[in-house]
């Protein structure tokens, strides 16, 4: 993610995009010509070899040759059930331990991108910005699992591949380097097509190496934590809280406003104040952060 000599900023967020416009047709997209020539070969070679065990590692490759990516992580995404990581490049030594729990652990279902993708995420690519609570950059998830990890933004391809399921190409940005400007994510935008059909070779002929290689017993732990995090977040605050303040509660923890929340559960504001208000109370926990930290801890625990 960021260099190992560089230190995380304090607890400000980065710069972050805002506004974004998608291209169209008349969208002027520049890139030097020996950049978009190595882009092409890494492509060719990545087809060439799509069923080797390289196959991955050549998309990830040509990708770095259109824009500046610190880190790659490319996941088997399965309705019901956690991601499944197929390759990962770029992310350092000190935080992948947290990155990789954070995605592969209960903590993903907190994640924006998850909860999409478990929504039905449309095929195609998407910046963090395009999909993320209104208050997500302030809430202590983004906090927690993406500034202390090192990570400032993300974006993503997802690709469409059967079965329920889907495979995506996560690029992070961190603070080593700088944030993708508009015209990079048009670029990444733009390759698109590509790369999806590449993807779709790739499930078709390569993805079985990788999976041989998986035990079936890590399947069913898959499926034993995604029905023990349910389970935890239908049960959060046991007989204390109401089902309602559970579901505000839940809201709140993935970064919603609280006109966000109002508007998902079809409450007025001042009513989503009042039980985020009752909640706290109960919980005895007199801020978000303290809110995140007893739900992480229950997961824990359950």
């Amino acid at each position: 993610m960021i260099a190992s000599n560089r230190l995380l900023p304090g607890t400000r967020s980065p710069a972050r995009l805002r506004g974004m416009s998608k291209p169209d047709d008349d969208t002027l997209i520049a890139l030097p010509f020996g950049a978009l020539h190595k882009w092409h070969g890494q492509m060719r070679e990545a087809f060439a070899h799509v069923d080797a065990p390289d196959a991955l590692a050549d998309l990830a490759s040509a990708l770095e040759h259109l824009v500046g990516i610190e880190s790659v992580m490319i996941s088997l995404e399965h309705r019901d059930r956690p991601p499944q990581l197929l390759y990962q490049r770029g992310i350092a030594q000190q935080y992948q331990v947290s990155i990789l729990d954070r995605y592969f652990s209960g903590g993903y279902l907190l994640d924006p991108f998850c909860l999409a993708v478990e929504q039905g995420l449309a095929q195609g690519f998407y910046h963090l910005e395009e999909i993320a609570p209104d208050d997500f950059f302030d809430s202590e998830y983004y906090r927690t699992y993406y500034l202390k990890a090192g990570c400032s933004e993300d974006s993503y391809y997802i690709v469409d591949t059967g079965n329920d399921t889907k495979i995506s190409v996560s690029l992070f940005q961190g603070f080593g380097g700088e944030c993708l400007r508009g015209e990079q994510l048009n670029l990444l935008r733009a390759v698109e097509p590509l790369v999806c059909e590449f993807i779709s070779e790739f499930s078709q002929r390569g993805m079985q190496r990788i999976m041989a290689v998986q035990r079936p017993q890590d399947a069913a732990a898959g499926d034993n934590l995604k029905q023990r995090v349910q389970w935890a977040f239908e049960h959060f605050g046991g007989n204390v809280l109401t089902e309602r303040e559970r579901e505000v509660a839940h809201m709140v923890l993935r970064g919603h406003s609280v006109k966000s929340t109002a508007s998902e559960l079809g409450i007025s504001p001042e009513t989503v104040r009042m039980h985020r208000k009752n909640l706290y109370l109960k919980l005895e926990v007199g801020s978000q952060s303290e809110l995140f930290a007893l739900f992480i801890e229950w997961l824990r625990q359950h």
